[in-house]
């Protein structure tokens, strides 16, 4: 049967982080190609005309979708399984409503609200009242965008009053050109916890910690772009992943896994995703970002949650495809 993988069109002078799209096709391509699909990898651009063209001449049996952005935006994300409803595709992943609503990190943070899940407090640039602002340290993210995309230890700042940090966001808005928002730092440790789907329902798959060692005092403990894609930065090299715990963390991680699977549930996920959180000094658990299609090269997290939990990666993407969104 034929299968296509569509992923982010990728310019020549792209950045590592957009370059990672062609790793993560070859792989899954690869892993079809064992699974006995005949796989067709195809590039998806702003020319929605051709790919429907294209996607109409090849008819394959489904799409395995891991387009993350479209003419390097994010915001865009959720275009490519939109074109797939449209030709009535079968395809991997979320859906085109679950894939709009948690790319868009604040819409996303209105969710969980809504359901109970604790996220950290919001403040958006409009607000003119100051209800929602307390003194504190805040983190100034870009709406649409993966969180590491556009983050460095100066999008973390102390802000004394509303409009202090009202002018950090426009700041920060004329210097990336996409609308941003605020949310409150949590200082703490770092999870990030992938879930796979099974014939049981969704699979948490062994949690992570992403370590900040031997960081200076007041250096900001954040996943940060250089921590995620510069390989020569101390960022990259002091961040490592860790799936070893103590005993006594057993119960944060069995509060992290009905979270990670309540997240599911509440944006009716499917295939696979990661859910990312931060731990408070009091051991509360915040949700920072729910991912509905996670990086799935080899050196990325949710390969790595695969090979600890004695999952092989063929047996995932056939997991992921039995999981697909039918026609």
């Amino acid at each position: 049967m034929k299968a296509v993988v569509l992923h982010s069109d990728v310019p020549e002078d792209a950045g590592m982080d957009e370059k990672d799209a062609l790793v993560q096709a070859a792989v899954v391509s690869s892993a079809l190609a064992e699974l006995g699909y005949e796989p067709t990898t195809l590039p998806f651009s702003l020319n929605c005309a051709r790919i429907i063209d294209m996607l109409r001449d090849l008819q394959p049996a489904f799409v395995f979708n891991i387009v993350e952005t479209m003419a390097g935006q994010g915001s865009l994300i959720h275009i490519a399984p939109s074109v797939l409803d449209f030709l009535r595709i079968p395809y991997t992943g979320a859906t085109t409503e679950a894939m709009f609503l948690t790319s868009n990190k604040v819409l996303a943070k209105k969710v969980l609200n809504a359901a109970g899940i604790a996220t950290p407090p919001l403040f958006m640039p409009h607000e003119n009242d100051g209800g929602h602002f307390a003194e504190g340290t805040y983190i100034v993210k870009a709406v649409w965008e993966h969180a590491s995309t556009w983050l460095g230890s100066d999008s973390i700042i102390h802000a004394s009053d509303h409009n202090q940090l009202r002018e950090a966001i426009a700041s920060r808005q004329k210097h990336i050109g996409m609308a941003c928002f605020a949310e409150a730092f949590i200082e703490g440790r770092e999870f990030n916890l992938s879930l796979l789907a099974g014939d049981g329902g969704p699979q948490v798959l062994p949690p992570a910690e992403i370590r900040f060692d031997d960081f200076p005092q007041g250096k900001a403990r954040v996943v940060d772009y250089l921590s995620k894609w510069v390989e020569d930065s101390f960022e990259y090299h002091h961040t490592p992943r860790s799936f070893d715990f103590s005993d006594e963390d057993a119960p944060l991680l069995l509060r992290l896994k009905d979270l990670a699977l309540r997240c599911w549930q509440v944006f009716d996920l499917r295939g696979y995703a990661r859910v990312d959180f931060r731990i408070d000094s009091a051991g509360k658990p915040w949700v920072l970002e729910v991912n509905t299609n996670p990086c799935l090269s080899p050196d990325g997290g949710f390969y790595a949650a695969l090979e600890r939990s004695g999952l092989t990666f063929i047996q995932a993407i056939e997991r992921i495809i039995r999981d697909a969104k039918p026609a």
